[in-house]
């Protein structure tokens, strides 16, 4: 399996650069698809991605209300946003956890699978050729035709495998 795409975070990973070139290519793509890359759908894909969590409907919800103050937003209107950048590859779906997180390449078409960290709550989206690949041999031989996919592999990332392991051999008298 290759390296994750965008990995775990670093600690003190500067999050900006990574933002503003994901809004970038979101404002590129939207204008060379003729698509209606609206205030708000633009907004709740700035709140995806200001997270390296995954973010629930409600947790966008919270989000945009606290930004625009008294200027109520309803859900519908979220989930609407949300089905919008879903379609369009701007963010993908963590079915497990019924969340959202941010693609950072949505300007070229992949299949996403994702690791889980269970600790922290982090998502890193690796893409590997073998897996799909062999992915898409299993269902050809079981006769099968895919119509979505989504992998989520849940553990540890390496910084919260370090932290367990640095706990788990302290010694407790101390």
């Amino acid at each position: 399996m290759t390296a994750p795409r965008h990995s775990f975070p670093r600690p003190r990973h500067d999050h900006a650069p990574c933002m503003r070139d994901a809004l970038a290519a979101a404002d590129a793509l939207a204008r060379q698809r003729g698509l209606r890359f609206t205030p708000l759908r633009r907004h709740v894909l700035e709140i995806i991605l200001g997270s390296h969590r995954p973010m629930g409907a409600y947790d966008i919800l919270h989000a945009l209300g606290q930004a625009r103050g008294a200027q109520k937003t309803a859900p519908p209107t979220v989930y609407r946003a949300l089905d919008f950048l879903l379609r369009e590859g701007f963010v993908h779906r963590i079915d497990t956890l019924n969340a959202f997180v941010a693609c950072f390449e949505p300007e070229r078409g992949h299949r996403a699978h994702f690791l889980l960290c269970r600790r922290c709550g982090c998502v890193a989206e690796i893409e590997d050729p073998a897996l799909t690949g062999a992915l898409e041999r299993a269902a050809a031989d079981a006769g099968f035709t895919a119509e979505r996919e989504t992998v989520e592999i849940v553990g540890l990332c390496a910084g919260c495998a370090q932290k367990a392991g640095a706990s788990s051999t302290a010694d407790p008298s101390a």
